[in-house]
């Protein structure tokens, strides 16, 4: 089969490597119809994330077909429609009996495109499939799936559940990418009083606005004071660090409100200044994770009901032999106005 193979800091490439097959009895082996790429893909080409080894093929999300199954998978067949989950959970140990899937302990967690093959390629083998696999409703189109693979899962239980988002809250989202964009979804499911989005691309300020932001900032027109000047001089109930870069993090902790809550989603690879000199006496709550995908079964349901918002964040589509031309076009988002690209299977 075809696959988008990792072979060092700044070199993969599409390539022949061996069709994939069950190794152990829960495995399942999916055929990719559609999948796509994230922030933490273009993370691991940087060389950001050592645990990747050279030969691994990339990515994380998918939708597609069964083709095999291990003798103990259940709840999925040959033939089914499924979501592929960026996290794999063993359904066994402390963590994923807690439903904190993200720090499973039983040989799962986020594995798919980093300790184990990927999904951007012809074919995925799956671990743990009856936790890590979701049949899709045929009324669900699987280029609006494949965005619950992670990043609404992510945005929403990293985002809005941790930093708690409630009734009439103020939420400043910094960041308008992707993550960003279904932050704003997942905080507009709560009836906030206002969503306030800060980013320097006017692409993404529009998208923002497409998708319920009510009031958008450029970085260079003094948010801090918008925001000061909206709310009253409170400050945000919530702000939501969807970047993962320092300047990022720490404009949430200068607009958030004392006894307010700053909720990191983005993935970090530089160290972040913490000025605890000035937030302890504010009693600001700090939160980070992994996402667990415990929602995800709840958030496809509200897609299927079109409760939850997912085709404006997709703005390119490719083939899946177009696969190194999609990462050219999703790694320069300032040129290509790229959000989210999906790949499909032609």
């Amino acid at each position: 089969m075809r696959a988008l193979v990792y072979h060092e800091a700044g070199k993969s490439s599409w390539t022949t490597v061996p069709d994939p097959g069950v190794r152990d009895p829960g495995d399942a082996v999916v055929r990719v119809d559609v999948t796509t790429i994230c922030g933490t893909d273009l993370h691991i080409l940087k060389g950001d994330v050592p645990e990747v080894e050279p030969g691994t093929v990339l990515g994380h999300e998918a939708v597609g077909e069964v083709v095999e199954t291990g003798p103990e998978v259940r709840t999925v067949r040959a033939g089914d429609r499924v979501l592929v989950s960026c996290i794999s959970a063993c359904g066994r140990c402390r963590y994923c009996r807690e439903a904190a899937y993200g720090q499973c302990r039983g040989g799962g967690g986020w594995v798919l495109g980093h300790t184990i093959d990927g999904t951007q390629a012809e074919f995925v083998r799956v671990p743990f499939a009856d936790m890590s696999l979701h049949p899709l409703p045929g009324a669900v189109r699987s280029e609006d799936a494949v965005l619950l693979s992670d990043i609404h899962p992510t945005a929403y239980e990293v985002g809005v559940l941790k930093g708690a988002v409630g009734p009439g809250d103020t939420v400043v989202v910094v960041g308008a990418g992707p993550i960003g964009l279904a932050a704003i979804v997942a905080a507009r499911l709560f009836s906030p009083e206002r969503v306030i989005v800060v980013d320097p691309a006017a692409g993404r300020l529009r998208a923002a606005r497409e998708v319920g932001a009510d009031v958008v900032a450029d970085p260079a027109e003094e948010p801090e004071r918008l925001i000061e000047d909206v709310t009253g001089g409170m400050g945000a109930d919530v702000a939501l660090e969807a970047v993962g870069i320092p300047e990022s993090f720490e404009l949430c902790t200068r607009v958030v409100r004392p006894g307010g809550r700053v909720a990191n989603i983005g993935v970090h690879g530089k160290p972040v200044v913490l000025h605890l000199e000035k937030l302890w006496p504010r009693n600001v709550t700090i939160t980070t994770g992994l996402v667990d995908t415990f929602s995800t079964p709840r958030l496809l349901r509200m897609l299927a009901a079109g409760r939850l918002t997912a085709s404006p964040l997709v703005t390119h589509a490719f083939g899946l032999d177009r696969m190194e031309e999609a990462y050219g076009v999703f790694s320069d988002p300032g040129n290509t106005g790229a959000l989210k690209v999906v790949i499909r299977r032609e």
